[in-house]
Parts: structure tokens; sequence; C-alpha cells
């Protein structure tokens, strides 16, 4: 008998595919504006041949890095429906099956989760939903890629049912065409600042702890190294060393704001 634990699972794992597709989708459109702009303006692209060219061979990479996703994803689907689904069921009942269940089996769950949340799952969705407007720490970059990249972006909506966020990278880049850009994005990448009206709501960092921290003049955060353990009184900004920012073989020691500084998310790639 299927367990609604094993359904949950499989609604998970469909929302991950559904997200993946959304933002291949957007890849290609990026990738489709960049052709465009190349052929409706070549003396413009000749002029910086090496940054388009760069740009655009990220973006294929980008999009067949989520090509390969979306195939592992719909292969863990399959596998997940093939084991529940009984072994005499023929092929064409089964994806008839797969078609008729889907709302009701969303229904059932979405129904359930009402009654069954615990109060600490209705705190956490709270807070989530009360971060509208806010500015936060975004990690916009899929579960697949070799590095995580993070930037502050702005919440202008929170999914309590799906427990996404839509955000808004209002500084994309140095581009002057490029538009500020939307991501929809699972409460896992995202990390809310400490309130910059309130110092005490930051956390205490020992040193030599590592953080992920805004560079200065940036809306960029890189990983760091608290220097010491105490902030600067007199501005609450925390003394940090990031990493790969030698100058003249040895790392700066910079102050950051402790309004910019969070803690280093478990397993970041850098």
């Amino acid at each position: 008998m299927t367990t609604s634990g094993e359904i949950g699972v499989i609604l998970e794992k469909a929302k991950e595919l559904d997200q993946v597709r959304k933002e291949l989708d957007d890849t290609c459109l990026e990738i489709n504006k960049l052709h465009k702009k190349i052929s409706s303006s070549p003396e413009m692209v000749e002029k910086s041949v090496d940054a388009v060219l760069t740009k655009l061979r990220s973006l294929y990479g980008h999009a067949k890095d989520l090509s390969e996703s979306e195939a592992s994803v719909t292969n863990a689907l399959v596998s997940m429906l093939d084991g529940l689904t009984p072994s005499g069921l023929s092929v064409v009942t089964r994806k008839k099956n797969e078609v008729n269940e889907p709302k009701k089996k969303r229904k059932m769950d979405t129904d359930t989760s009402r009654f069954t949340a615990t109060p600490s799952i209705r705190a956490q969705l709270d807070q989530a939903a009360s971060l509208k407007g806010e500015q936060v720490a975004a990690r916009v970059t899929p579960d697949n890629a070799e590095k995580d990249e993070w930037f502050i972006v702005k919440v202008t909506h929170f999914d309590r049912d799906a427990k996404e966020f839509e955000v808004l990278d209002e500084e994309p880049g140095d581009d002057e065409e490029t538009m500020q850009k939307k991501y929809r994005l699972p409460m896992s990448r995202i990390i809310s600042f400490p309130k910059k009206s309130d110092p005490s709501s930051a956390p205490e960092f020992s040193q030599g702890q590592q953080v992920l921290a805004v560079y200065p003049g940036t809306t960029a955060l890189y990983k760091a190294t608290v220097v010491n353990s105490h902030r600067k009184k007199k501005s609450d900004d925390y003394v940090l060393e990031f990493d790969d920012d030698e100058e003249d073989g040895s790392l700066p020691q910079r102050s950051v704001p402790f309004f910019k500084v969070v803690p280093l998310p478990e397993g970041h790639r850098q």
C-alpha cells in the first residue's frame, strides 16, 4: 500500500522537475536573446567579442547542466513510480493512472498538512512570509553546479504551499541591457540577514570561523574567515578575510557590516 510519505516524496521530486524545466526555459530565452543581439548588431558585438562569446559559452554550459539534471530527475521519478506500481499493472494503465491521480494526491497532501504541521514548521513558514520586501541572501545556482553563487536579492512573494520564494535580483550585472532577474527558489536557498536596526540580532562568530559575507562594494556574497571574535564597537562591523582575496601575498582584513554577514551554509561549494 502506498503511504502518504511516499506520495510526498514523489510530489517534491515533481516540483524539483518543474523548477529545473523553468530554469532551463529561462536560460534558453537568454541564449535566444543573445543570438538576436549578435544578429542585429554584429558591429557592436565585434567590440566586445570575447565577453559575448564567454557569456554565450556560459549560458550553453548552464543549459547543458540543466538538461542533464532534468533527465536525472525524470529518471528518478520514473523509478519511484515503478516502485509503487503493482507488478501486474500494464504500461498503458500505469500511464493513465499517472495522468489521472496527481491532482487527487496533491489535494490530499495539502489538506492533511493543514492539520499535521508542527508548530515549528508553522513558525518557519510565518517567518518566511514575513520576509516579503526584505533583502536576503540567495543561492541562485542549481544543485548540480560546480560552485555556489550567492547574491543579495529582494523577496517579492512567498508561496506557503510550495515552500518557495519569489525573489528579484535588482542588480544582475554590469551589462546595461540586462534586465532585473526573477527567481523562484526553495527555502533551503534563502538566508535572511540580521536586522539592520538591531545589532543584537546578529550572531556572534568565533575567531577563525568561516562565514558568508557581502564583499565590500558588491552585491555578491563570498566565503570569509572571522579575524576577531568581537565586532568593532563603533560600527558593529565584522573584521573578515575573504578567500581568494590575496594582495601582495597576504589576505587583507576587511570590515563588513553585521547585517551583511550570515553563517556559512553546510556543504557550501566555492
